[in-house]
């Protein structure tokens, strides 16, 4: 099994930053992709931004630009760097990794940007 730990969540006023994080840890031999899905209140969840095991990025139009993705494999961990917030960026934040065939979800933590 793998647990997710995710941080970094809260408010924030428009234009203002925050970044997320996500541990990885339990039965890992290695991880492929890592990532952030959101989803606000009456939206499907989308995905944010994902990172491969060797380094490739992508980013859902609405944040480019504004948001960068990165890890750290020696420590299991992703990191979500949010730039400009919007009011539209406002929703919870689901970090995920895919291990082999399988994909693990965190808990979620809630971004709000106030304006």
């Amino acid at each position: 099994q793998v647990q997710l730990v995710e941080s970094g969540g809260g408010w924030v006023q428009v234009g203002g930053s925050l970044t997320l994080s996500c541990v990885a840890s339990g039965s890992i031999f290695s991880i492929d992709a890592m990532g952030w899905y959101r989803q606000a209140p009456g939206k499907q969840r989308e995905l944010v931004a994902r990172i491969t095991s060797i380094g490739r990025t992508n980013y859902a139009d609405s944040v480019k630009g504004r948001f960068t993705i990165s890890r750290d494999n020696a420590k299991n961990t992703a990191y979500l760097q949010m730039n400009s917030l919007k009011p539209e960026d406002t929703a919870v934040y689901y970090c995920y990794v895919a291990v082999r065939d399988s994909i693990y979800w965190g808990q979620g933590t809630q971004v709000t940007v106030s304006s």
